[in-house]
């Protein structure tokens, strides 16, 4: 494989798979700096999402809107954990899935299943365009949330529509590594010790932000990412970072908006 990013140092926030995308880098000669922003966590109450999994197996939705992938992996555990497995699959089968971007459509290939309405944007508008070509009027329609998005636009847009939304928030975020260990890495991006950071999700962004605002280090923040090369997966991470004034310098073509396309397009900008 080409080593196009020999000697380039990488920050990497990604959490979940961390080993994956470092591996892809380094792979491509990069010298990368783990820096997971986010952990996943369960919620500290479970019994919201164990009472929607007894309501949804029982086949009250007849459609089922998955913004993520991890959100699928989560009410998997969760239906493992009560024995409700075999029927969560079995109304999940029967639903009508409709998922916003690759994520929860590789987690139902993951099953065995296959997205029913995929949306043409991984995007909460992307979703809701896509639903609006279809009368829900009656409808009873699960909706798999993700944290700090209460998905309001969506939730009216099914109120409106005639639906009955039946929302879900299966997982939480918490921080990963300890702020110390981000205000290094902004302080590093600054002094253009940094070539690039890979982000692979809005939340990684909200971190970053929230840290430096924490510590007095905005401005510090804004110097370094307008000296490193800014990657971003998606849209929704490039819009995150394009409303803190920050301009993203590579994302995947054509809509492909997983890691290795991610690196291929990183790798190409230092070529």
């Amino acid at each position: 494989m080409p080593k196009e990013l020999s000697g380039r140092r990488i920050v990497v926030p990604e959490t979940r798979e961390l080993g994956q995308l470092l591996r892809m880098l380094e792979e491509r000669g990069a010298d990368t700096i783990p820096c997971p922003m986010i952990a996943i966590r369960d919620p500290t109450d479970p019994k919201p999402v164990e009472t929607w999994l007894r309501r949804f197996v029982t086949g009250t939705c007849s459609d089922l809107v998955l913004m993520t992938g991890e959100g699928l992996r989560r009410l998997l555990s969760f239906a493992r954990r009560l024995d409700l497995e075999p029927t969560f699959l079995t109304a999940l089968g029967a639903a009508r899935k409709i998922t916003r971007g690759p994520k929860p459509v590789r987690a139902l290939r993951e099953i065995g299943l296959a997205a029913d309405m995929p949306a043409n944007e991984p995007t909460t508008e992307g979703v809701i365009a896509t639903l609006q070509r279809h009368d829900l009027t009656g409808h009873r329609v699960g909706v798999q949330l993700y944290p700090r998005d209460s998905n309001e636009r969506l939730l009216r847009f099914l109120e409106c529509a005639g639906a009955e939304a039946d929302p879900v928030l299966p997982y939480v975020y918490a921080s990963e590594v300890d702020d110390a260990r981000v205000v290094a890495v902004i302080a590093e991006m600054a002094a253009g010790q940094i070539d690039a950071i890979a982000f692979t999700s809005a939340p990684q962004v909200r971190r970053l932000r929230d840290v430096a605002r924490a510590f007095g280090r905005e401005a510090e923040l804004r110097q370094g990412l307008e000296r490193v090369v800014v990657a971003a997966i998606g849209p929704v991470v490039a819009a995150e970072l394009e409303a803190l004034g920050v301009r993203v310098n590579v994302t995947p073509r054509d809509k492909t908006f997983f890691m290795k396309p991610l690196v291929r397009e990183l790798a190409a900008a230092f070529d």
